[in-house]
């Protein structure tokens, strides 16, 4: 069987190429090792080759920046089985003040949106990962807007959660997601209170991991979200959810390490409703943005 793995920042990004082609190179090796054959895009126009070479394949998944995900996944959707988030969830993840005020609507812990007073965060609209967060007592700018500074523990949570067969709204009729691992997040603040992401650890196992985990299941639920997703937390007073990452997250690069099972056949089964009910973890690994990873 033949898959397309469309990644999109290794010719169109290059500020966000070393994670884009880390991620690429972990999931092209699991569906080899599955008996797959790997098709990529050209450096062409990315939507013209998904709709070129999607047609030929029997699945797909798309990687891209959050505001560019649900546009190439609709794509893709429309020439073959869609191995990730379905393109109206991934749009509304990347809705990032709109999705916010869904979870917060409904009983999810997060970040005040504009906050009267204290120290704040300024976020890009259609950001990704940390690119353009930062620090600042001012107003944001055209296409950002700000949230409460939370001082806390950073981390994220894996999931691959099952396409639901039939009823789409009936998410909790499917089977659980299966959670891959909790990750320590390496995220630093300069002196100009700019944000950057190193990477991480993973997995790891702190005081309120049944709280984290249980944050991220209940956010990504909300949204819609299918196949794999990565829920950014802060832990403080609360389990504050920062971002619902609709997408492959650069946390697989050392996940993968550790597990024992394939992620091709984890997308796979999960997209057909039938994920695995949990998954062996051997050790930890500690992995940065360009794919490096040490064993522990």
């Amino acid at each position: 069987m033949k898959v397309l793995l469309a990644e999109y920042t290794i010719a169109h990004d290059p500020t966000l190429s070393g994670e884009g082609a880390a991620m690429l190179s972990i999931l092209t090796s699991s569906f080899k090792r599955c008996g797959y054959d790997v098709v990529v895009p050209g450096s062409g126009d990315f939507a013209e080759e998904i709709a070129r070479i999607a047609p030929g394949c029997d699945m797909g998944l798309v990687i891209a920046p959050d505001h560019l995900l649900s546009r190439y996944t609709f794509l893709l959707e429309q020439a073959t089985h869609n191995l990730g988030c379905g393109f109206m969830s991934a749009a509304l993840c990347a809705s990032k003040i709109q999705s916010k005020k869904i979870l917060h609507e409904n009983g999810v812990v997060v970040p005040l949106l504009n906050p009267p007073s204290g120290k704040r965060v300024i976020k890009p609209v259609k950001g990704c990962g940390s690119q353009g967060v930062r620090i600042a007592d001012g107003m944001p700018g055209k296409e950002e807007f700000a949230e409460q500074y939370i001082d806390g523990d950073h981390y994220s949570v894996s999931l691959v959660i099952n396409r639901v067969i039939g009823d789409a709204c009936a998410y909790y009729s499917g089977k659980p997601p299966v959670v891959l691992a909790v990750n320590q997040q390496d995220i630093r603040i300069d002196e100009q209170g700019r944000f950057t992401y190193h990477g991480g650890e993973t997995p790891v196992h702190p005081q309120r991991e049944a709280e984290i985990i249980a944050a991220a299941i209940k956010a990504s639920a909300l949204l819609g979200c299918q196949g794999y997703c990565g829920v950014d937390v802060v832990v403080s007073d609360k389990v504050y959810v920062v971002d619902v990452n609709s997408r492959i997250t650069t946390s697989l690069v050392g996940i993968t390490a550790c597990m024992q099972e394939e992620i091709a056949e984890i997308l796979v089964a999960a997209s057909k409703g039938q994920g695995p009910d949990e998954v062996h973890l051997s050790g930890t690994a500690r992995f940065d943005t360009h794919g490096k990873v040490t064993r522990q």
